[in-house]
C-alpha cells in the first residue's frame, strides 16, 4: 500500500477541478501539488473556489505538462478534447504518473462513436472508471480491471446515473435492451462554469430545460458501450436530459420493456437489484416505498437507487440519485485512483448526505 501520493490537477479552477480538490483534502494520503488553469492562469484558487479555505492562497499555474510533471498522480480536469494532447506531452518527457482523465477523451472504446459523437480524431482508450460496473465477460466488475491501472477515464456523470439504475435487469436477462427511454433531471453545474446566456441565474431560475434532444447527447454511446459490458447483445436508447434550477445532482429515470418471455413481480424484480449492490459501498438500493432524492445524495458518493414494476405498461422503472460532482465526476476519481493505487475503495470519501 502507497503511504502517500502527490496529485496534480489540471483546470483546477472548474466546478470538477475544484470538487476533486475538496475531496482530496479530506484524504488522509494525497498531499497536493501544482494546480494548473488555462485562462485563470495567475489568479488565486480562492478567488474561484472561496470553499477551498486550505487551498485559498495558492496560485494557479499554466497548463503544460512541464508543471505537471514530478507528481505521482496527474488529475485532468480539462474541457473535451484537451487532455489527450497533455497526457502524451507527459509521456514526451519520460513521465508515467497515475492519469486520471476527468473528461471525455478516453472513455469510449469504439474511434468511430468518438469521431461520430465528438466530432475529433479519437485519443484512445483508457481502464474505465466505474469500480461498479458490470463485467459479463469475466462475470465480475470493473474494479478488478482498475487495480494497478495507469491510465483512468472516468464516466460522464449522466452514464454513471443511468448505468447504475439499468445494469442489474440488464445482467440478469430480465430488460428488453433496445427499447429503453431515459430522462433524468440535472443540476446546472452539469454544464460547467462557461458564461452562457442560458446558463445565466435570470434564465435558469423557475425553468426546467432539455437540450442535446434525439439522441444527440454525447452520453448516448457511453451509456450503451456500458450496457453492452453488462450483457445486452444490442442497446437502442432514448435519452433526454433535462436542466433544473438546482446547482447539483442527478435524478435519471430510466424505463424499459420486459424481456420476451419474462415474468417477474415487484418483489422479484426489487430482490435482483438488492443482489446486485449488496456488497457496493456506493450504491444503496432504497426500502420499498422510498424514492431517491437528489438532496439525499449532495456531497455524498453515494448512489440511491429504486425500481418497481409497471404492470400495466409493461416496463421495469429503475431511478437514480446522484450527485453529479461526486459520485458522477470527482468522487468516483477517487473511487478509482484508491483501487489503482492499492488503497482502500472508500479511503477519503464520503457516504453521507448533507441535506436539507
Amino acid at each position: 500500500m502507497h503511504m502517500s501520493f502527490s496529485v496534480a490537477v489540471a483546470g483546477a479552477s472548474g466546478y470538477a477541478g475544484g470538487e476533486i480538490l475538496r475531496l482530496l483534502l479530506d484524504h488522509p494520503q494525497a498531499r497536493i501539488g501544482a494546480l494548473t488553469a488555462h485562462s485563470n492562469a495567475g489568479t488565486s484558487l480562492g478567488d474561484h473556489h472561496p470553499h477551498l479555505v486550505d487551498l485559498a492562497d495558492r496560485v494557479l499555474e499554466p497548463t503544460s505538462a512541464q508543471v505537471l510533471a514530478g507528481h505521482d498522480v496527474v488529475v485532468l480536469a480539462l474541457p473535451h478534447g484537451a487532455s489527450g494532447a497533455v497526457a502524451a506531452e507527459l509521456e514526451a518527457l519520460g513521465e508515467d504518473p497515475v492519469v486520471v482523465d476527468l473528461g471525455a477523451d478516453h472513455r469510449l472504446v469504439d474511434a468511430a462513436d468518438w469521431e461520430a459523437y465528438y466530432g475529433s480524431p479519437h485519443a484512445g482508450t483508457w481502464t474505465y472508471g466505474l469500480p461498479e460496473l458490470v463485467v459479463a465477460e469475466t462475470v465480475g466488475r470493473q474494479r478488478e480491471r482498475l487495480a494497478g491501472a495507469r491510465r483512468i477515464a472516468v464516466p460522464g456523470c449522466n452514464v454513471t446515473a443511468v448505468t447504475l439504475a439499468l445494469q442489474p435487469g440488464v445482467a440478469a436477462g430480465l430488460l428488453d435492451t433496445t427499447d429503453l427511454v431515459t430522462v433524468l433531471a440535472v443540476g446546472y453545474s452539469g454544464a460547467g462554469k462557461s458564461l452562457k446566456p442560458h446558463l445565466l441565474a435570470s434564465e435558469a431560475l423557475g425553468s426546467a430545460v432539455p437540450y442535446a434532444v434525439g439522441g444527440t447527447h454525447r452520453h448516448v454511446p457511453e451509456i450503451a458501450q456500458n450496457l453492452r459490458s453488462a450483457g445486452a447483445a444490442e442497446v437502442r436508447t432514448s435519452f433526454t436530459p433535462v436542466l433544473v434550477p438546482t446547482s447539483r445532482g442527478i435524478l435519471a429515470t430510466a424505463t424499459a420493456r420486459l424481456a420476451p418471455g419474462v415474468d417477474v413481480s415487484d418483489d422479484e424484480l426489487r430482490a435482483v437489484w438488492r443482489a446486485a449492490y449488496a456488497d457496493e459501498p456506493f450504491v444503496r438500493v432504497l426500502p420499498d416505498g422510498r424514492w431517491p432524492t437528489t438532496a439525499a445524495t449532495a456531497g455524498a458518493n453515494t448512489a440511491h437507487v429504486q425500481v418497481a414494476l409497471d404492470a400495466r405498461a409493461g416496463r421495469v422503472v429503475a431511478v437514480t440519485a446522484i450527485d453529479n460532482l461526486v459520485k458522477g465526476t470527482a468522487g468516483g476519481a477517487v473511487q478509482s485512483l484508491n483501487l489503482a493505487l492499492g488503497l482502500p475503495e472508500t479511503l477519503g470519501l464520503p457516504r453521507n448526505g448533507v441535506a436539507p
